[in-house]
């Protein structure tokens, strides 16, 4: 097991910023997308719900059991730092999820134009993921924390994946079938 530097350690770095007040930002950006990935685990299941092509809805279930996998992956990096695991609201995240609830309650049920909307929300939330996971994990290897960039790393290829996943998704059936739906 990789052994972590501690938080208490405070050399100041060549930029004149002090590793404690980068350290300070690495567990509050940790805080935030720990919210965002709890929020995620009960937000899924609604879109896979909505969802009207079954591979979509396979695709959001499937990514929905690694979501949940990303909170405990979460739970062990900030263990790994010496940290308890606590949740901070995410702004961003919570917005994205009320656009998505909304691109759910204005559009048809039933229809590919609805799978479109839902693929556009859930890619959306994946390139939020995918950035603030790309910066957690450069932050981790900065500090030290070798472990916790691990997991920080894990998490990334599989939001990278998700997103692939609903790119193929939408480009080989979704989008085609949606153009052609009347209002």
């Amino acid at each position: 097991m990789a052994t972590t530097k501690t938080a208490t350690r405070q050399p100041e770095m060549a930029t004149g910023v002090t590793e404690s007040a980068l350290n300070e930002l690495f567990i509050d950006e940790l805080k935030d997308i720990y919210w965002a990935e709890k929020h995620l685990t009960s937000t899924l299941p609604k879109m896979a719900k909505a969802a009207t092509s079954n591979q979509l809805r396979t695709a959001i279930e499937n990514h929905l059991a690694e979501t949940e996998n990303h909170v405990t992956r979460l739970e062990q990096a900030f263990q790994s730092i010496g940290e308890k695991a606590v949740a901070k609201k995410c702004e961003a995240m919570a917005g994205l999820i009320k656009e998505g609830d909304e691109i759910v309650s204005e559009t048809r049920k039933g229809s590919m134009t609805r799978d479109a909307g839902i693929i556009s929300a859930g890619q959306k939330i994946e390139h939020y993921e995918i950035a603030s996971y790309g910066t957690l994990k450069t932050l981790a290897g900065i500090l030290g924390y070798d472990e916790a960039a691990e997991l920080l790393d894990a998490t990334l290829q599989e939001e990278k994946n998700a997103d692939h996943t609903l790119t193929e998704v939408a480009e080989n059936s979704i989008n085609q079938s949606a153009r052609s739906e009347k209002k």
